[in-house]
């Protein structure tokens, strides 16, 4: 049973959740998926919704809700549930729910290391206090727990400098839905969303519009990048696809270069803005894995990625997109001038990046996902396995 606090948002962590639950169902696995939310739910037998007793906007977020759950229900339901295991996705409400949950039933808890939130921290509020609370706190809430999944190797490091046994700490396959980001949605129209009479090279943006994903780095890079390109006759276009907090102070330090916002996609939209991409662009140093990244490139898209953090681990520097320096805005707009101006290179990188994608299948993610459980299971409470 996974407790999480995110799951009708929009962001990476409750697209991987929704990915398992349905990988799970696929396969014939007994698992469940609770929340508390006030946002709509994506349908699925294996996702439990409650409505929270409480719920407030994320200061700087309005997008993204804080819910206080109904603790006794969702404790409840793990009752008549009976999981061997429970699992822990958020470090929230719910998620210390799912935590009480597991001690009320005497099962062990399996966690992921979603978010770096010491790290958004720091990038939030630029104090140092804060940035050590933020570590101890999640320190403190992943201590106990039988595993901890972190999304990459990078995040594994890191995950263990906050103190958790090294044996404890086990970075997880990373998978995508290659069926739903392929190269054949180019045959399908370019989201209305997005310039119908086409530039010349699209190099895009997917994510939350949020300073933490070192977006200022972008908007430097870009306007240096578009005004090369200008001089040179090159058409380009930067789009944008998301929204979020920092949307207002891109688009001002975006401006008199070109570009475009087209706000959230979902399904077939985004998996059509992917494939009608040219060139993606990542320079989050914050990001556990980046999910995006992995679409862009099961997508046919080259990918430009900052060497800190999960991306640099799913990307081939050289083969499938560049790995540049997460501080460099200038190597930035160098890379990205080379590639909007050599087609044949980004069309090559493009098809390697595509078949790069094929050994990252959303189902092997499951499988190593769900034999953690099960090993925790029977080490920890073999009886209730016979």
């Amino acid at each position: 049973m996974l407790f999480t606090d995110t799951l009708a948002d929009v962001n990476g962590v409750s697209r991987f959740v929704r990915n398992i639950a349905v990988a799970a169902a696929d396969s014939g696995r007994d698992f469940r998926a609770v929340t508390s939310t006030i946002f709509p739910m994506p349908p699925g037998d294996n996702l439990i919704k409650l409505p929270p007793r409480f719920s407030m906007a994320l200061p700087g977020y309005p997008d993204l809700q804080l819910a206080l759950p109904p603790f006794r229900r969702l404790i409840s339901l793990a009752r008549e549930f009976r999981p061997h295991v429970i699992h822990v996705s958020t470090p929230g409400p719910v998620g210390i729910a799912g935590r009480l949950a597991a001690r009320a039933l005497r099962v062990p808890v399996v966690g992921v290391y979603h978010t770096d939130f010491p790290a958004y921290v720091d990038h939030l509020m630029g104090h140092p206090s804060l940035t050590y609370f933020a570590g101890a706190f999640m320190r403190r809430f992943y201590r106990g727990f039988s595993a901890v999944f972190t999304r990459s190797n990078d995040y594994a490091s890191r995950v263990r400098a906050l103190g958790l046994p090294a044996a404890g700490v086990i970075p997880l396959r990373p998978g995508v839905r290659t069926a739903d980001f392929h190269p054949r949605f180019r045959s399908q129209p370019v989201p209305q969303c997005m310039s119908q009479d086409r530039p010349a090279v699209r190099v895009l943006y997917a994510g939350r519009v949020s300073i933490e994903k070192n977006l200022p780095l972008l908007a430097r890079a870009w306007q240096e990048a578009d005004a090369t390109l200008r001089a040179r006759g090159l058409d380009a276009e930067l789009v944008v696809v998301g929204d979020g907090p920092y949307r207002a102070a891109f688009e001002h330090a975006l401006r008199g270069s070109r570009f475009r916002f087209t706000g959230f996609l979902h399904a077939e939209s985004l998996s059509r803005a992917y494939a009608h991409a040219d060139l993606f662009v990542f320079p989050s140093a914050t990001d556990t894995l980046g999910q995006v990244v992995m679409e862009s490139q099961a997508s046919g898209v080259p990918v430009l990625v900052s060497d800190s953090g999960g991306p640099q681990e799913v990307t081939s520097h050289g083969v499938t997109g560049l790995v540049l320096p997460a501080s460099d805005h200038r190597a930035w707009a160098r890379a990205i001038t080379s590639l909007v101006a050599d087609r044949p290179r980004r069309e090559q990188m493009g098809g390697a990046a595509h078949e790069h994608m094929a050994a990252f299948d959303m189902r092997a993610t499951f499988e190593h996902f769900w034999s953690v459980h099960e090993r925790t299971a029977a080490a920890l409470s073999p009886h209730r396995l016979q």
